[in-house]
């Protein structure tokens, strides 16, 4: 049986990192209320602009635009890879790099083309291992993602697209549902051919009637519609991710720290009984002892 010193010294040191574990589970639980608070918001904005392209599209409009329109020949590519900074958070980082490597070998088998671009160290490292090399990469969108800066990545991704430099934009991230539902997906963001009610493709009870006046004109208010759009759903990809971070952290964290529990339990019963071997032998020590005196 093992020695109780030692069996204390591992006990000391499990009860230490359980200290650790539970620490990181309330700071996940903190930052996680204060992300989904934002992807909530965002949600609501991105409904509101959908609403309002259909609206163009019950006015009577026969909405177009360049980012609406399907590319006939799809040449060239773009997948964006959305992974965390950091570890320690469950399956999270391996469930979106399994769909992202799946669907960079699907567009690499159609399409000539195929950049690959990384935000958070876990991707680059996993693109490492697998001998690819994106073209660019991103390591400042942290649990806190701003407008601003993925606004400037839209743009990047807009301007090329108008150019013609790129037919599609294909975004890897963790879609987040609830607390107990996120999961990996590899959306289509351009082009944007798939808001409902837009491209042409009116609902039959449409009346050509809506209850808003375009000033100076829908088409113009279009022209600033449509890019928003697309802004806010690439946002809204970065505060899902960041949320869904927050969670998986938060219930590998909780999972850590009652395992680590139990594993502090099963220490300190192996513990007592070699304690109480150790005394026991040293009592019948001195009582040989004594014997061997008389």
């Amino acid at each position: 049986m093992a020695k109780a010193r030692a069996l204390d010294k591992r006990r000391k040191a499990i009860k230490n990192i359980r200290k650790i574990t539970r620490t990181m589970e309330l700071i996940a639980t903190a930052r996680f209320k204060k992300a989904m608070d934002r992807a909530n918001a965002a949600t609501a904005y991105t409904r509101r602009i959908t609403q309002l392209v259909k609206d163009l599209a019950a006015a009577g409009l026969e909405v177009t635009h360049p980012l609406l329109q399907p590319r006939e020949k799809t040449s060239a590519a773009v997948l964006l890879v959305l992974t965390a900074n950091r570890g320690l958070c469950g399956g999270y980082n391996g469930n979106v790099q399994r769909a992202a490597f799946a669907r960079l070998d699907e567009l690499r088998t159609t399409i000539t083309a195929v950049e690959l671009q990384i935000s958070g160290k876990r991707g680059l490292a996993a693109a490492r291992f697998r001998q690819l090399a994106p073209s660019e990469s991103f390591t400042h969108f942290d649990d806190k993602p701003a407008f601003e800066e993925v606004e400037l990545l839209a743009n990047r991704f807009l301007e090329r697209f108008a150019a013609g430099e790129v037919d599609r934009l294909d975004v890897a991230y963790v879609k987040f549902e609830s607390v107990a539902r996120q999961y990996a997906v590899v959306e289509t963001l351009l082009p944007l051919s798939n808001i409902e009610g837009v491209g042409g493709v009116r609902k039959e009870n449409a009346s050509g009637q809506s209850m808003y006046e375009f000033l100076p004109s829908a088409q113009s208010i279009l022209q600033e519609v449509v890019p928003t759009s697309f802004k806010v759903k690439l946002f809204k990809c970065f505060l899902d991710a960041a949320v869904s971070e927050q969670v998986s952290r938060m219930v590998a964290m909780k999972a850590a720290t009652k395992s680590a529990g139990d594993r502090i339990k099963q220490l300190s019963m192996q513990y007592n009984r070699a304690r109480q071997s150790q005394i026991t032998g040293e009592i019948m020590e001195i009582i040989g002892g004594v014997e061997a005196i008389k």
